[in-house]
């Protein structure tokens, strides 16, 4: 199993005795396209999912996880989390936050566990890949281990 250099991400995993394994790839600017990171690490794009940080009317800050290549339905993220609207989080504020920056955000290792909710679509994958917690590195591990370890509930959060 190849590791990355240790992220928190990495050393949450480790902890826990969560088998994983990680793929580096060179980040040349801020471009941070699903499938450009697909053609990169050699992993089918269908199973790269991004993190997304939302606040909410009701709840203050949630977490999104969603494939790569589809977009976030804001009226569904607020429905499936009892929020009247959300909206997503200002840039600014996503490191003092989580502890990640934008292309390097994880569901996993935040400073703080805040809901997370998760594309169904991830129900039919075996093993899911998201951000290490760094630009230029994914975390391979399987789907029920990223649900355990956010506590993520699955719900549709996609346009079609």
């Amino acid at each position: 199993m190849a590791k990355a250099v240790k992220t928190n991400v990495l050393r949450h995993l480790d902890a826990r005795k969560i088998p994983y394994e990680t793929r580096e790839y060179a980040v040349e600017d801020d471009n941070f396209d699903g499938k450009l990171v697909a053609g990169k690490t050699g992993l089918d794009a269908s199973m790269i999912y991004k993190t997304l940080v939302l606040t909410g009317d009701r709840q203050s800050h949630l977490v999104c996880v969603i494939p790569v290549e589809k977009e976030l339905d804001l009226k569904a993220v607020a429905r499936a989390s009892g929020n009247k609207s959300v909206a997503m989080l200002p840039q600014k504020d996503l490191l003092p936050l989580t502890g990640y920056l934008r292309g390097g955000c994880s569901p996993i290792g935040m400073k703080k566990l805040f809901p997370t909710y998760l594309d169904s679509a991830a129900e039919k994958l075996e093993r899911i890949s998201v951000s290490a917690g760094v630009r230029g590195c994914q975390v391979i591990l399987a789907t029920e281990a990223l649900i355990s370890e956010t506590r993520a509930r699955l719900a549709e959060l996609c346009r079609e």
